[in-house]
Order: structure tokens, then C-alpha cells, then sequence
């Protein structure tokens, strides 16, 4: 009887939970978090709200990661697409590899998809591909000063040479998977809170 109505302030919370694999704690607590963003108690987060997260102020990829919580232009975020995008840096599980029914989506954290919502914090321009241009745009947000603009160049050109494998001059999603094939992108984007 108490779980029934510890969640029952979420609107859809079981839907919420198949979709997002996010325990009904966790749930909660993001649920609180998005209240406590939610100054004005509007309903939705906007970007402005987003920016009171303090270690988004202080990424270099903050602004990229905070548009990802608006496609499409939207000027708002309701708690269910609030927890879609928290749901990428889920850590894997034995049991969301172990029970996976092949007719059912793939976990929004899985590494496909993980890596997905990673390459679109390079494509700016949503085309599908990370030009020179777009990974020398991150690499300045990244290393800020510290580097000379000859060399961040050097790097854009050796980065998208190496992973750019038709020869195009961009580096496509299925480019960028290949390349970080080696990396253990379940694990580094994770964030252990959000079990």
C-alpha cells in the first residue's frame, strides 16, 4: 500500500520505469531533483533551470549537454523526457544485457545508445556526421587555453583522418562507434547515482 502511493505523484512512473530501467527509488529521487530545479513549480525545467546543476556549469560540454534535454528547438523539459536523457548515463546491469527481449527497444542505456547521445554532443548541426569543423568547435570547449589554436587544429585533422574511414572528411556514427570500440564507454559514461 505505501509504494502505491510513494510513486503515485509521478504521472505514468511505471511506463516511466519499462522505458527508462530507473528503480522506483531512483525514480523518486530524480523526481525530487526535478521539483527542487523546478523553482517556480511549473511543471517543466528550462534551460535556465538546467544551469543551477553545478557541475554542468563547470563541464566544458555543459551548454551541449543541456541541449540535449530539448530536440527539436523545445523550450521546455517535463519530467518523463528529463529522466529519458538522465537514462544514458545509467550504469549497465547484468540483468539489461541478460533479459533482453529482442522485439523490445534497446535500454536507453545501452552502448549503442550511450554512444549515440555522445556523438550528437559533436554533430551541431544534427547531419549525422562530426566535420573538422564540429570536432575542432569541441576540442576548443575542452582544453580551453591551454593549447595553441596550430595545435587543436592538428589534433581535429589527425582525430577525424584516423576515424574517417570513406574518406569523406567526416566522421559518421558508425565511424565514431568503430572507433571507440576499444573504449569502455558503459562504464565512463555512467554516473553511479542513477541505478
Amino acid at each position: 500500500m505505501g509504494s502505491r502511493s510513494s510513486h503515485a505523484a509521478i504521472p505514468d512512473a511505471d511506463s516511466i520505469r519499462r522505458e527508462t530501467g530507473f528503480s522506483q527509488a531512483s525514480l523518486l529521487r530524480l523526481h525530487h531533483r526535478f521539483r527542487a530545479l523546478d523553482r517556480n513549480k511549473k511543471g517543466y525545467l528550462s534551460r535556465m533551470d538546467l544551469q543551477q546543476i553545478g557541475a554542468l556549469a563547470v563541464n566544458p560540454l555543459g551548454d551541449r549537454i543541456i541541449e540535449s534535454f530539448f530536440p527539436d528547438g523545445s523550450q521546455q523539459v517535463d519530467f518523463p523526457g528529463f529522466v529519458r536523457v538522465l537514462a544514458h548515463f545509467r550504469p549497465v546491469e547484468d540483468e539489461d544485457t541478460e533479459t533482453q527481449d529482442p522485439k523490445k527497444p534497446e535500454p536507453l542505456n545501452s552502448r549503442r545508445n550511450k554512444l549515440h547521445y555522445a556523438f550528437q554532443l559533436y554533430d551541431l548541426d544534427r547531419d549525422g556526421k562530426i566535420s573538422r569543423h564540429e570536432m575542432l568547435q569541441v576540442l576548443r570547449l575542452m582544453v580551453g587555453v591551454q593549447v595553441t589554436e596550430e595545435q587543436l587544429e592538428n589534433i581535429a585533422d589527425r582525430t577525424v583522418q584516423e576515424a574517417d574511414e570513406d574518406g569523406d572528411g567526416a566522421v559518421s556514427f558508425v565511424e565514431f562507434t568503430k572507433s571507440l570500440e576499444k573504449m569502455d564507454v558503459e562504464q565512463k559514461m555512467s554516473i553511479r547515482i542513477l541505478k
